[in-house]
């Protein structure tokens, strides 16, 4: 049976703080790790669960509808017909790059429209 997290909180309650301390140097010794140093990076793990500031828009898929997707790919670039021609025929390819994620939206709507499949990365 195993311990639970909160015996193990009480349980160090209890310790003096050179009892810690020999404790952080054992899980040092026997795991290779230093606690303190995992308790470091924790805070920056918390950053990954926030929301992009920037986004790009990448068809990763054209569809059967490749002309209207070459179209949409126009209007929303301002790419000439050859220029966005060879970004449709080079799949997967980003439409826009670094943009806010809320101005990313209505183009990816536009493509899916549009026939493509696209994300937003």
């Amino acid at each position: 049976m195993a311990i639970k997290n909160e015996e193990i909180i009480e349980a160090l309650k209890e310790k003096t703080l050179l009892e810690l301390k020999e404790l952080v140097d054992m899980m040092k010794e026997t795991f290779g790790v230093d606690p303190s140093a995992v308790a470091v990076a924790a805070p920056g793990a918390a950053q990954e669960d926030e929301a992009p500031t920037e986004v790009d828009v990448v068809i990763t898929d054209v569809g059967a509808k490749k002309i209207g997707v070459l179209k949409a790919v126009r209007e929303l670039t301002g790419l000439g017909l050859k220029e966005a021609k060879a970004l449709v025929d080079n799949i997967p390819a980003a439409v826009k790059e670094k943009i806010d994620p809320e101005d990313a939206k209505p183009i990816k709507e536009k493509l899916e429209e549009a026939g493509a499949t696209v994300e937003l990365k």
